[in-house]
């Protein structure tokens, strides 16, 4: 075999190796894919940001494949459904799964000093038993917390790692609750 044919043959099994390593599969986003998610969700958190009437710091933007997720606490229903409203004019956009709640009821709607502390701490411990689990892809999963309700939300592969994911947190000192948003990739 010429030297020519070698390095064709090589420069092909390069082409193929990058054109299949960086594609997607239900589970798995590719390169681009990821790219693209990012894009939309730096999009809709800046237009939540320039909401007047919502406060962005409350509500966690994620995105796989053009589905957003959004969670949180906020005041209101109005500003649940703003927010929902907000994500959808945004180009690139396929669907909102609007996971963001009402902060409890019989609580204020601002968090004194030692709730916002509490809540920052339990956050923290959540974030922490997910990241001691080596089956959890982690950095997929979002923490949030308020009056001792956590809330998961992302995109993750396979139903057990939501489930290993609540499992996790609900065993954390100071956890009254979890709402387990989690979808699964490929299934939204």
């Amino acid at each position: 075999m010429t030297l020519r044919k070698q390095l064709s043959l090589l420069s092909l099994a390069t082409l193929l190796a990058l054109i299949f390593g960086c594609s997607s599969t239900p589970n798995k986003e590719g390169t681009g894919g990821y790219v693209d998610d990012a894009a939309v969700t730096a999009k809709v958190k800046a237009e939540i940001l320039q909401a007047p009437s919502l406060k962005s710091a409350e509500i966690n933007v994620e995105t796989f494949k053009g589905v957003v997720q959004l969670s949180g606490f906020v005041g209101s229903q109005a500003e649940i459904a703003t927010a929902a409203e907000t994500a959808r004019k945004v180009q690139g956009v396929t669907t909102v799964r609007n996971n963001v709640q009402i902060k409890g009821a019989s609580n204020a709607t601002q968090e004194g000093a030692g709730e916002f502390v509490d809540n920052a701490a339990i956050t923290a411990k959540v974030k922490a038993a997910l990241l001691r689990d080596a089956s959890l892809k982690s950095a997929e999963i979002s923490v949030e917390t308020f009056n001792g309700v956590v809330q998961l939300t992302g995109f993750v592969g396979y139903q057990n790692e939501a489930d290993t994911a609540a499992k996790l947190a609900a065993k954390v000192k100071g956890v009254k609750s979890v709402t387990n948003d989690i979808r699964i990739k490929g299934r939204q």
